[in-house]
């Protein structure tokens, strides 16, 4: 880790997908997949389900070459310490952080990820709104819907699914009770499983009214979480050709509101393809890491 005796972090979430933040802009920290892992215990660390680490792009190999387009690069960490290339919630978060700091305001920016850079909005606070802060936008991509039946099964039921990759995979089934996805403490079984060589992401959804779906959600290695922002991105274009809509032909957005178990995201896909998820991001709370605490608990 670093000399200093503290190290400044900052707590955050959005739809209750949260984070522990950690600023360093000149990228001088040794984040250590240990070091990851304890600050995200949520019995003997911070707590999160994942470390947002603030990087200027120019000081990390990794983002150098995005420099030009994007001033930060987000070096997100899974909660087990591993590296992810993307995360979706996260990068709402880390948006909100840049603003809280002061190191950008309302409106467009950009973002560098391993997955690549990141078109984000930040939205202007309404008028008496009561809310802290305007929603965040982030440009997620475009979906791949693989060809093939897929089918989802818990105890006894099963259901056909749609395969769609946002990146990730997802196998997404319509039920008809969200209750009928069970515990989602282990993997629901997918078949074929050949159609899932790496594992997946299984989304169970049910309707609520026009356009408007709630679902749940079992991300591989995870088991169920509060929220998945490429799951509910997934939800949505499952839904909408489900319901008969594809941008792509139609030339018109379509717009889904998503009810996940930590809020509520709204998911447009546009006529190119590209998938726009918007939602609340939230910072909770900001103080100093003890490095004695956090070299102790590395032995």
């Amino acid at each position: 880790m670093s000399t200093r005796t503290r190290i400044p972090f900052l707590k955050g979430h959005g739809t209750e997908n949260d984070f522990v933040i950690v600023p360093d802009p000149e990228n001088t920290l040794d984040l250590t997949p240990e070091a990851v892992a304890a600050l995200c215990d949520r019995r003997a660390g911070i707590g999160g389900d994942g470390v947002l680490h603030v990087v200027r792009s120019a000081a990390h190999p990794e983002a150098r070459e995005m420099a030009g387009a994007a001033e930060w690069f987000m070096d997100y960490r899974n909660g087990d310490g591993s590296i992810a290339e993307m995360c979706g919630n996260g990068t709402r978060v880390f948006a909100r952080y840049l603003q809280h700091a002061g190191l950008v305001g309302e409106g467009d920016l950009a973002i560098a990820t391993r997955a690549g850079v990141k078109n984000v909005h930040i939205a202007k606070t309404a008028p008496h709104s009561g809310s802290a802060a305007g929603d965040v936008t982030i440009g997620m991509g475009r979906a791949r819907l693989p060809e093939g039946e897929v089918f989802v099964s818990v105890g006894e039921r099963s259901w056909p699914a749609r395969n769609v990759n946002m990146g990730n995979p997802h196998a997404v089934a319509f039920v008809d009770d969200l209750a009928h996805a069970g515990n989602l403490y282990a993997p629901p079984p997918v078949s074929p499983a050949a159609a899932y060589p790496d594992g997946v992401n299984v989304e169970f959804v049910v309707d609520r009214g026009p356009r408007h779906v709630a679902m749940r959600v079992h991300e591989r290695g995870s088991g169920e979480t509060r929220s998945c922002g490429t799951g509910a991105c997934a939800v949505a274009v499952a839904t909408a050709r489900r319901d008969g809509a594809d941008p792509a032909v139609t030339g018109t957005p379509v717009t889904y509101t998503v009810d996940v178990p930590g809020g509520r995201l709204v998911i447009t896909e546009r006529p190119d393809g590209e998938i726009e998820m918007t939602g609340p991001a939230v910072i909770v709370a900001e103080g100093e890491i003890d490095s004695e605490w956090l070299e102790n608990a590395l032995r």
